[in-house]
């Protein structure tokens, strides 16, 4: 099955500023892509040049089976986009927003409205429906704008950092929506430089870095690229000898074990989830009772880091 999106060679310079640097990526229907970075990594240029808002230098994309510089017009109709900052008539009212976004997107008037009072009380706006939008927060704008790409349920929606200025409780609710759209049929591609949010939400995760796609692959696949990522702690009832150390580092997949105490030991290795079981029955053969142990992984921090040699804050203030 031929990918719903295809990013071909693409490229966006702004006069000397290489903006997106030659980019290729294809994106299956019906998955989340997150394209994680820093601020100005290329990640809002990428969906401005999806969406045809902005055209590229060089090379193109296929939306479906439209050519994005070719059938701009066409492409439009199979993608819906939420922008990183919310494009509001500040004289407006959420329903009245909202309500002109549904039938702009050709839904019938009983469907707009079951749909927007739907997207309005999942959001917790329902009480402010009639409010003006210049009295609102940054969070409460944000909520309105996302609501246009929900509400319209697009084949494609892109979605530009969806839960900026959103408090933790309301970006569960949002990730949770975002995933029912997805279930729903949309195939979505989501910027964000939070990792945490990547993580949660992406079936892949495409790495940007000043304009360049470093890698892309699956939250899970990405974190076992780090050689010795994950960490096993085991605190036992006795001390460990020099020769179980030397035994335990001779495990598959172990790259190191370091002593904090000597009865706490630090494992570093990779997919600790399948050798687990390896290393608590070494543990049980050598009569060395386990008073505790912990189990952790990289973050996509840590990946990250692995491929820049920066952390994404560190990044972001380069």
């Amino acid at each position: 099955m031929a990918p719903i999106i295809r990013i071909e060679n693409l490229t966006k310079k702004f006069a000397s500023l290489v903006a997106v640097d030659r980019l290729n990526l294809d994106i299956e229907d019906g998955e989340i892509l997150g394209l994680l970075g820093p601020n100005g990594a290329g990640k809002t240029t990428i969906l401005l040049l999806l969406t045809t808002v902005i055209k590229p230098t060089e090379g193109t994309a296929f939306i479906g089976s439209y050519d994005v510089t070719r059938e701009p017009d066409k492409a439009r109709t199979l993608v819906g986009i939420c922008f990183q900052e919310p494009k509001l008539l500040w004289v407006s009212t959420p329903w009245d927003v909202l309500d002109w976004h549904a039938k702009v997107c050709g839904l019938s008037s009983e469907e707009r409205k079951k749909r927007v009072r739907w997207a309005l009380e999942e959001l917790e706006l329902w009480n402010e429906r009639h409010k003006i939008i210049h009295t609102f927060s940054g969070g409460m704008r944000k909520r309105v704008e996302i609501a246009k790409v929900l509400i319209q349920r697009p084949k494609i929606a892109i979605i530009d950092e969806p839960t900026a200025q959103i408090d933790i409780v309301g970006k569960h609710r949002i990730w949770n929506m975002i995933r029912a759209l997805r279930d729903e049929g949309s195939t979505i591609l989501l910027a964000t430089n939070e990792l945490y949010e990547a993580d949660m939400l992406s079936d892949r995760v495409a790495i940007m870095h000043r304009g360049k796609l470093l890698v892309c692959d699956e939250p899970k696949k990405l974190k076992d690229t780090i050689l010795g990522g994950d960490v096993i702690e085991v605190i036992l009832e006795k001390n460990v000898s020099q020769k179980s150390l030397e035994e335990l580092k001779k495990i598959n997949r172990v790259v190191d074990v370091l002593t904090t105490e000597p009865n706490h030991l630090k494992i570093y290795l990779n997919q600790a989830e399948e050798v687990l079981p390896q290393i608590t029955e070494f543990f049980m053969k050598a009569r060395m009772p386990i008073k505790s142990i912990h189990m952790s992984e990289p973050s996509l921090d840590d990946v990250f880091a692995h491929y820049t040699g920066l952390t994404i804050e560190e990044a972001q203030r380069k």
